[in-house]
């Protein structure tokens, strides 16, 4: 247990590096970049809010993310990883990672039409950097319902376990 802890106080120190980091961009980064943005190119001065709403939304998903993830670390180095209570962070976890990339392919659908269909802005390095967003974001989800489904199977198999002995 000993190296297990060595792990889980610098995950937490990252985590709160992280959780920080996501505030920020939150807060500041990603609005204003948004509203500069608005009063640069005016042709695309109607996506500021929609934009905007959609990266604080996604940051507010990241930032569930960082405090389930936190919650499980405790449940980690108590021992208790394999019980009812890490299945409610793990659920917690999934449910934001789907709002995400339901949002994410919402509006990285609209604005790569929005840019298609604009003479001026016929770049596909955009279109082609939310879809490929959109594949990663997919790519998360399943993989953390499979390591839900996996938890699933190693908490039946430690009941099953303790059961015996």
């Amino acid at each position: 247990m000993f190296t297990l802890r060595r792990v889980v106080v610098p995950l937490r120190a990252l985590l709160a590096l992280l959780f920080l980091g996501l505030l920020v961009g939150q807060t500041l980064s990603f609005p204003g970049m948004f509203a500069h943005q608005a009063r640069e190119n005016p042709l695309a001065a109607g996506w500021q809010w929609p934009l905007t709403l959609a990266a604080v939304f996604g940051f507010l998903c990241a930032e569930v993310v960082v405090v389930c993830t936190w919650r499980l670390l405790g449940l980690v180095r108590d021992g208790r990883i394999f019980s009812a209570r890490a299945f409610v962070w793990v659920d917690v976890i999934v449910g934001a990672m789907v709002t995400a990339w339901l949002v994410l392919a919402a509006i990285g659908g609209s604005l790569s039409w929005f840019i298609y269909v604009t003479p001026q802005l016929r770049d596909p390095g955009v279109p082609m950097m939310l879809f490929g967003m959109t594949v990663v974001g997919a790519v998360l989800v399943l993989t953390m319902v499979v390591m839900r489904a996996l938890l699933r199977q190693a908490t039946v198999l430690r009941t099953e376990l303790d059961a015996v002995i």
